[in-house]
């Protein structure tokens, strides 16, 4: 199970840096209007996007590895617990966030994109606010 663990826990690691690196990127790409600028940024955005989609996979695999091998055959009274339904719930827009980066990567790539920098800086939050409730969730099993 340690193993199990520390794959987790790295998926994560890793899944989160992207997601925090990656709307610093539209910061940038939005405040920028160089042509070489702007085609640098969308690759560096594709790649990352690359590894994002890899780590999340990483993370969710692990996560249902995990999952079982701590409630072995008790998994279902395991994932009816409060505070692992409102975690799945975070979990899931984080997910959802994951999905609207890809988008507005997409958005930036056909000139649709119209938010401005101060927006993905705000953006940029939401990850970070996520994984705070989650930490404390998974540490203090609250409810």
């Amino acid at each position: 199970m340690l193993w199990i663990k520390t794959f987790h826990i790295f998926f994560v690691v890793s899944w989160f840096a992207c997601l925090f690196y990656l709307p610093r990127l539209y910061v940038n790409h939005a405040s920028r209007s160089d042509a070489t600028e702007l085609s640098l940024l969308l690759g560096m955005e594709h790649r990352l996007i690359k590894m994002m989609q890899f780590t999340l996979w990483g993370t969710v695999i692990s996560a249902v590895l995990l999952v079982y091998a701590l409630a072995e055959s008790h998994w279902l009274s395991y994932i009816q617990q409060g505070w692992f339904v409102v975690k799945m719930v975070l979990v899931g827009g984080l997910i959802a966030y994951h999905f609207w980066c890809i988008k507005i990567h997409h958005n930036f790539k056909v000139g649709e994109e119209h938010h401005s920098h101060v927006w993905f800086r705000v953006f940029n939050e939401v990850p970070a606010l996520m994984l705070l409730v989650v930490i404390y969730l998974v540490i203090a099993k609250p409810f």
